[in-house]
């Protein structure tokens, strides 16, 4: 019979006392002296170190507790339950207070953070939480750090599937992680994909908001023109009216149709009084969204008679510059008719040179290739043969993949990707091709592709001017000395002058009036169109602004929603491994100190009893 060591001699020596004690009242008179003869020699031969003698003696001991001292189910049901419960409170406590391991379920904050990328998330970062409650023992907002990433609970915010389960048990509300932009009192402004703002003391803050170890990551204001709309119950003379839009969970204007069929747009309070249009709206006049046309379907889908003149054969269709002032009737999938905000629409020719530079840029979404058809990663609509809605990618093998800034990649298990050679299907140079990329790259659905003239469905790209360069998909289109961009402006600012004073053109030109002189902001600029962060609430974004749902949805993010930040990539190995990509934080703080204590204080504590725990002798009585 193999031979125990002193160490587990004692430990049953231990467990069989424990046992004792708290059977020993359903015992005999002689069964308690057995099994207290039987300890008291275990004891002294453990105390003495007779390694042979007390291994023998526990043996037997253990085959006679296994008979008089046998665990109940009801027993056992105990212990299971109590060592479940211990086990749940401490992890709740620890995920809660101090730090918990977080996978990344989407692409929101892409190239940052991918899918599948595991994090370790420190909880005492800005202060120290209150378990299982949206609020904290201590909060120090002096610790949270513009350009930083967070993670807040979704509880109590304006978002869809916010609910969850920890452990597969307990209901609970989500948990995001976003960039933090803007701190209470902040006031923020959009150009060039880029936020500009003062803070509550009127002092610019635009170098806090773009650090250069961030420039590659861009900010749209929007997710798009229309935001979200409150829609009637039922329609009134065919019409659903009046409809409410929203824009960072704000309601902004109110567009109606009137009982003698005119429609009608308003902005609402507190913009009513604040700026002329919807397109003045912390700069959205400074951006457009963008899809891909061959000839044909610009002379179908464009609204200008100019665009019959046209030479090149291809163009950027850009939407650009919403108003409510022109609103229009517009009909979605569903057949329900409803007025929205118009925008202006330009065309700007392609050359071939630049479909290379929009493929050489090019960034999607995620997406699963399976029999040349395509979905989302992680959507509900699954790639097959029979997808009606789903696009298609000739001759590329099955698998998932990402493009990003022009690079294929192939993701492999656990979210590994692997660079594609460049002759791989997907890097092939064809229209048909680079325009299913450019316009459902984001997206992957057919409901994107160009059908018809008034389009609401807009993929998720966008372009924007910064000192006077042409920008998508975060790289320069066109330089502003390219002849092709330089006759498109002077196009667009006749297109302004020869359009009807009833129906004004705004056009898609570089207007950044944002600075006093070419240093120093205008902060009365800043307070008319820019965006007033409120007391106590914060400004959160997503890195991926064309796939992220972040407060250009749900609105500001409480204070006593932020529940700490991520601070290291374990998984997947590769460049992105190691400290995230924001603003360093010190470790010496507050909320450090009290953790780091309990916990010194807890392996203090555990040691004293484990030490006492293992001295003998002990009293078997």
């Amino acid at each position: 019979m193999k031979k125990y060591s002193l160490r587990k001699s004692h430990a049953i020596f231990r467990h069989i006392t424990h046992l004792y004690k708290r059977k020993k009242k359903y015992l005999s008179d002689h069964d308690k002296n057995i099994i207290r003869s039987k300890l008291e020699k275990l004891q002294k031969l453990l105390i003495s170190h007779h390694q042979e003698n007390a291994s023998d003696q526990a043996q037997n001991i253990e085959t006679w507790a296994n008979i008089h001292l046998k665990k109940t189910f009801f027993d056992k049901a105990r212990s299971f339950i109590f060592q479940i419960i211990l086990a749940l409170i401490i992890a709740t406590l620890i995920r809660s207070m101090w730090f918990e391991f977080y996978e990344i379920p989407t692409g929101s904050m892409r190239p940052t953070l991918q899918e599948k990328d595991r994090l370790m998330v420190s909880k005492t970062t800005f202060g120290l939480n209150i378990p299982l409650k949206k609020a904290h023992f201590f909060f120090d907002p002096h610790l949270v750090t513009r350009l930083g990433i967070v993670v807040f609970t979704g509880q109590d915010l304006d978002m869809q599937d916010v609910n969850t389960r920890y452990f597969y048990l307990f209901p609970g509300k989500k948990q995001l992680v976003k960039r933090l932009i803007g701190k209470p009192g902040d006031t923020l402004y959009f150009y060039g994909g880029q936020i500009y703002g003062i803070d509550e003391q009127k002092k610019d803050i635009s170098q806090k908001l773009q650090l250069k170890m961030l420039s590659h990551i861009e900010h749209i204001p929007f997710i798009n023109f229309y935001g979200r709309i409150l829609f009637p119950k039922n329609p009134t003379h065919g019409f659903y009216t009046p409809l409410i839009f929203s824009q960072m969970n704000q309601q902004i204007a109110k567009i109606q149709v009137t009982p003698l069929g005119h429609v009608k747009g308003e902005l609402l309070p507190p913009y009513k009084d604040k700026i002329e249009d919807y397109f003045d709206l912390w700069g959205f006049k400074n951006y457009g969204m963008a899809r891909l046309l061959t000839k044909e379907e610009a002379l179908l889908l464009a609204d200008s008679p100019s665009s019959k003149k046209q030479t090149a054969s291809y163009f950027l269709q850009i939407f650009h510059h919403p108003s409510i002032k022109h609103p229009l009737i517009q009909q979605d999938a569903h057949g329900r008719l409803y007025p929205t905000p118009s925008t202006n629409q330009t065309l700007l020719p392609l050359t071939e040179n630049h479909l290379k530079t929009l493929q050489k840029n090019l960034y999607t979404a995620r997406f699963v290739v399976k029999d040349e058809k395509v979905a989302r990663y992680g959507s509900s609509i699954k790639a097959s043969r029979t997808c009606e809605t789903c696009p298609s990618l000739k001759q590329v093998p099955d698998g998932t993949y990402e493009f990003y800034q022009g690079k294929a990649y192939q993701i492999l298990f656990g979210g590994i990707t692997k660079e594609l050679p460049s002759k791989h299907p997907l890097y092939r140079f064809d229209f048909k091709q680079i325009q299913t990329l450019y316009n459902l790259g984001i997206e992957w659905l057919t409901y994107y592709e160009p059908q018809n003239k008034n389009k609401t469905l807009l993929p998720s790209r966008y372009v924007y001017y910064k000192e006077g360069n042409l920008y998508a998909m975060g790289a320069i289109l066109m330089k502003r000395q390219d002849p092709t961009l330089a006759r498109f402006i002077e196009k667009e600012s006749l297109k302004k002058e020869n359009a009807p004073s009833y129906h004004p053109y705004h056009p898609f030109v570089d207007s950044p009036p944002l600075f006093k002189t070419k240093d120093q902001i205008d902060p009365a600029f800043l307070k008319k169109y820019g965006i007033l962060v409120p007391s106590k609430e914060y400004l959160v974004l997503g890195d991926n602004y064309a796939m992220s749902g972040d407060s250009r949805a749900f609105g500001f993010v409480p204070e006593d929603n932020l529940r700490g930040s991520p601070s290291f990539i374990f998984w997947p190995p590769g460049s992105r491994f190691g400290f995230l990509l924001q603003p360093s934080k010190p470790f010496f703080i507050l909320p450090n100190l009290i953790i780091w204590t309990l916990f010194g204080l807890i392996i203090i504590a555990w040691i004293y009893y484990y030490i006492k725990y293992r001295k003998l002798p002990i009293k078997l009585d």
